[in-house]
């Protein structure tokens, strides 16, 4: 029903049950009839209508097996107590045409509360529109119409659907929390590269994101923050760690508390030898990546057959020996004779360039940049890569899923800022961070 504005203050919305088939025309009439001289001069329905302090009255009517129901809707521009008895007087219809008819008032709506509702959702969408083009809190909006935006912010991610903030997908690094409501309150500040975990059990979905991006886990400041720590330690590649003052939660900071604690976000190395924790990582590493370290510690015992094979090449005076031992030393080993070569020092230039840029290169056998892109497009982008690439060099960590990809496509050298949690290494592929390059 198309309301008119200048006749409507209030709607009466009226039931009616007629024991006959009665027409609108019958409701109607029988209103302007049985109501006349009943109120008075002041509230005469025609004189009303007319002076446009009543709308035009609306019914709904449909018959079945002889008897009728509807609904009347009637517009009033009067004030409370007038509309009031105007209602109130709807009531005493006892007869609509030859039928005998009750009319019962179901309720009174006051438009302009609907219009009112309808302002703050306008406001919603408004108030959207400005926080993406700008960071603008709208401190003089009133707080439902912010707390409504902050939380149609708030997305599922990934297939266990993790709250998340909206630019976790775009962003290369991400700020894991622990619930929904710390997100909430990150994104009241403006951080929207925010993922929550949901508990001490990390989801698939977080721990594929740390192998990807540059992850800073920032949890609360009690014993359930350490306990999600030690399980993120175990499950995800973790880069700096922050947390809360003691005793807060991370969805009880203001602002400040929220951008203090994360300048003051610490490596996880440092972390976990401030807490005495590093050993214990170590040997959690160790179960269930323990490839690795296992290959390491097999390498080690050939280090005494050294001065027996300088004892064999004195007697053979061949050269098939030294080139049998350099193919079979540890990739370290290869790694220091590549620095001499001055392949490896070109990579570590080219790293120190990229640090900090969040990108990566593909090169040559050349030393020729061929591309150049972001870290998030390496995956990607290396499952086809430009023909003839040799070494990937990227400002970011080097994950099990790279190192696969790389091994696949016979890439030589796979060269970023830190190595994580790798399980297995491939033959032919040389991996080197900033610490195996000394810088």
């Amino acid at each position: 029903m198309n309301l008119d504005p200048a006749t409507t203050k209030y709607l009466i919305e009226a039931k009616l049950t007629a024991d006959g088939i009665v027409e609108k025309p019958d409701v109607v009439g029988a209103i302007f009839g049985q109501t006349e001289g009943l109120l008075g001069d002041e509230l005469d329905l025609r004189d009303l209508q007319k002076t446009g302090r009543m709308g035009r009255i609306e019914v709904e009517i449909l018959s079945k097996k002889g008897k009728s129901e509807g609904q009347v809707l009637i517009p009033s521009s009067l004030d409370q107590v007038e509309t009031a008895i105007l209602a109130a007087a709807l009531e005493t219809i006892d007869r609509i045409g030859p039928c005998r008819a009750k009319v019962t008032i179901e309720k009174i709506d006051d438009v302009r509360v609907k219009k009112k509702q309808k302002i703050i959702d306008r406001a919603k969408e408004l108030l959207t529109t400005i926080m993406g083009q700008s960071k603008i809190s709208g401190v003089d909006l009133t707080d439902s119409v912010r707390q409504a935006v902050q939380i149609d912010e708030v997305t599922l991610y990934g297939e266990d659907k993790c709250p998340a903030g909206p630019n976790v997908e775009t962003s290369d690094a991400i700020i894991v929390v622990e619930g929904r409501s710390d997100v909430i309150n990150l994104l009241k500040y403006g951080i929207k590269n925010t993922i929550a975990v949901g508990g001490t059990n990390v989801p698939p979905t977080v721990q594929k994101l740390s192998s990807e991006k540059v992850v800073t886990a920032f949890v609360d400041g009690d014993r359930g923050g350490e306990l999600i720590l030690k399980e993120l330690f175990q499950v995800a590649e973790v880069d700096f760690v922050a947390r809360a003052p003691k005793s807060l939660e991370v969805e009880e900071l203001t602002q400040k508390q929220i951008i203090k604690a994360l300048r003051n976000k610490i490596p996880i190395e440092q972390y976990l030898e401030m807490n005495d924790l590093l050993k214990e990582f170590k040997r959690q590493m160790d179960r269930p990546n323990g490839n690795q370290r296992k290959e390491e510690k097999k390498e080690k015992p050939k280090a005494p057959e050294a001065p027996e094979k300088k004892h064999k090449k004195t007697i053979s005076k061949s050269e098939p020996k030294p080139k049998e031992e350099k193919v079979q030393a540890p990739k370290t080993e290869r790694a220091k004779e590549g620095v001499m070569n001055g392949e490896i020092s070109r990579y570590r230039d080219i790293l120190k360039k990229l640090s900090g840029t969040l990108r990566g290169m593909l090169i040559n056998t050349k030393g020729e940049v061929v591309q150049e892109l972001a870290v998030r497009q390496l995956p990607d982008t290396l499952k086809s890569p430009p023909e003839g690439i040799h070494a990937v060099v990227f400002d970011g960590i080097i994950s099990q899923r790279l190192l696969d990809i790389a091994s696949d496509q016979g890439i030589r050298f796979l060269v970023g800022s830190k190595k994580g949690n790798l399980a297995k290494q491939p033959e032919g592929v040389t991996v080197l961070s900033k610490e195996d390059l000394q810088m």
